[in-house]
């Protein structure tokens, strides 16, 4: 069993904590696990845990749901193993931590949580855990097994993305309305559970997403979002799980429709796909992410020469973007989808890519003026 998490402050000196209805779900699960070690101990078995395992072969897509969903494969985990002992005491001390952080009221970082839980093993030089790459795959392993996002385990990522317009919510009970944040905008947080954010009034019809921080400021100083009625958000880069949370609350709850505004290139597309069909690695949670109906606004491979770019614009494919675009056209949701099919293949036939900032080579407000409100009017997207 792994060493008792120590308590950071004696017993009376913090006020009773109150638990949201997600904490005592999240709670019995954890106490579910612990259960289950006592049960194994008292029957004189060895304890072990079943992780659900996290590869794309325990990954199928549904085409009803048209989802990512998690299939029955597990790897078990014995404490008996000398290959599993540390592992398994990892997870359990995992485990352990996520259930004080909950006790206390409180929530803590990724890299808060290694700190807590590291420490020199009594009676040896073994460390619990030696690095933080050690560590994050031991904190999925937790998510999956208890069926739970990390940040109903109290645990966060630091914040990756950004939003700005037509849109007023309470974040922890202060009010922040999303029209009137300069050019900073809102920072979307790791944790985006209806506890902690609350929307209250949406003038928005749609949600405009962009790839980058460069094109989002684009977009913010124009004010795109005022003049389309909209709520613009960027990723940076691929969008961390409180941007994809908060994006899937946002279309599901508000019923607002999602465009992606991203690159003309392998990596656009994929950041797509994990936004409308979900990833591998979170597939037990795509039914709390994924947005099936979310539209692919741009940029196109066909712009090149539609928009009048400039050659200087194009950045050349290699063999690493040319396997990665074959590999995307074969995954079952574009594979027969024939304007999906015909995009790749001409991405391929130009043997270059495009960002979504050559635009602004042609006229600085262009992507935001006439580029994005025609393809809007026209309907000009693939899905």
């Amino acid at each position: 069993m792994p060493k008792k998490v120590r308590k950071t402050a004696a017993a009376g000196t913090r006020p009773p904590v109150t638990y949201t209805a997600q904490d005592k779900k999240t709670l019995s699960r954890l106490t579910g696990l612990a259960d289950g070690v006592v049960l194994a101990a008292e029957k004189n078995r060895e304890p072990h845990v079943d992780i659900p395992a996290r590869t794309l072969s325990n990954v199928h897509y549904s085409p009803k749901k048209k989802i990512l969903e998690m299939g029955g494969n597990t790897n078990r985990r014995q404490l008996f193993n000398l290959s599993q002992a540390k592992s398994y005491m990892q997870t359990l001390l995992v485990a352990t931590g996520c259930k004080q952080l909950i006790d206390e009221g409180k929530t803590t970082s990724i890299r808060g949580l290694f700190y807590i839980l590291k420490h020199t093993i009594e009676g040896t030089k073994e460390e619990t855990f030696g690095d933080q790459a050690e560590c994050d795959p031991i904190i999925e392993d937790v998510e999956v097994t208890l069926e739970a996002l990390r940040e109903e385990l109290h645990v966060y990522a630091s914040n990756r993305g950004t939003m700005v317009g037509e849109l007023t919510l309470i974040d922890t009970g202060d009010e922040i309305d999303c029209t009137r944040l300069g050019s900073g905008g809102y920072s979307i947080p790791s944790i985006c559970e209806p506890d902690v954010i609350q929307f209250r009034k949406c003038g928005a019809k749609f949600i405009l997403h962009v790839e980058k921080d460069t094109v989002w400021r684009r977009f913010n100083e124009d004010k795109f979002w005022r003049k389309h009625k909209c709520i613009l958000t960027h990723g940076g880069g691929q969008p961390s799980r409180g941007v994809r949370r908060l994006l899937f609350r946002l279309h599901s709850e508000l019923n607002l429709p999602v465009y992606c505004l991203l690159d003309n290139d392998p990596w656009g597309y994929y950041i797509y796909s994990v936004i409308k069909q979900g990833s591998i690695n979170l597939a037990y949670e795509s039914r709390r992410m994924a947005i099936p109906s979310a539209r692919f606004l741009g940029l196109r491979s066909r712009d090149f020469e539609r928009c009048g770019l400039s050659k200087s614009v194009q950045i050349g494919l290699n063999e690493t973007d040319r396997k990665r675009a074959k590999q995307i056209a074969g995954y079952p949701w574009f594979q027969h989808k024939k304007e999906w099919q015909k995009e790749i293949k001409q991405l391929l036939d130009n043997g270059f890519k495009l960002e979504v900032e050559a635009l602004i080579s042609r006229d600085i407000s262009y992507v935001t003026e006439e580029y994005t409100p025609q393809r809007l009017q026209d309907k000009d997207w693939l899905d």
